[in-house]
């Protein structure tokens, strides 16, 4: 059994999704990278003990994705993506958590998008606790994985004169998280 990393005590910790993000990173005809991010998160840690006994749930509105391009973001709620209509959550549970150093894990899941659940493997990193001006517990996570959005049920092609995609299969996810504790 692995030891919490220094600071972290035992306890539901809520995602602040205030001082939190969850961004995505897409090739954009091959020569560019186009960002975006899901404005409405939520979820918690539930820490254990030990690193083993702790837990993940988190999930993203899919309706509250920006881009900063409307029709972008349109489409990207659309049958060629999201399917935000139908599946209008994208969410993760923690499957295992493993000690990947000192302050760096292995956080294992279901990520489930558009219906379609697969485990993914995020590299993730504890960047401490502090108290914040409000006296609350607050911890600060990193997270990094990435998808291919077509096991996802992400189809869309669109194949440019030299043969590039227009949107990348590979997609970068990070998610950048401060937890306070409930």
């Amino acid at each position: 059994m692995t030891a919490l990393p220094q600071g972290l005590t035992a306890g539901t910790w809520n995602i602040d999704p205030i001082h939190s993000e969850f961004t995505f990173t897409a090739r954009h005809a091959g020569v560019s990278k186009v960002r975006g991010n899901f404005e409405e998160i939520a979820g918690s840690v539930n820490v254990g003990e030990t690193l083993e006994d702790s837990a993940v749930s988190a999930e993203a509105s899919a309706n509250s994705i920006n881009t900063r391009n409307e029709q972008r973001d349109g489409h990207l709620k659309s049958g060629d993506f999201f399917l935000a209509e139908e599946h209008p959550k994208l969410s993760f549970k923690s499957t295992a958590i493993k000690a990947d150093g000192a302050d760096e894990f292995e956080t294992v899941g279901e990520l489930t998008m558009r219906g379609v659940t697969k485990e993914v493997a995020f590299a993730t990193e504890f960047a401490g606790v502090a108290t914040d001006p409000n006296g609350n517990q607050v911890a600060g996570l990193s997270a990094t994985a990435t998808v291919n959005r077509k096991d996802f049920g992400m189809s869309f092609e669109a194949v440019l004169g030299g043969g590039e995609l227009l949107v990348s299969d590979k997609i970068k996810i990070e998610l950048e998280l401060e937890l306070v504790k409930a």
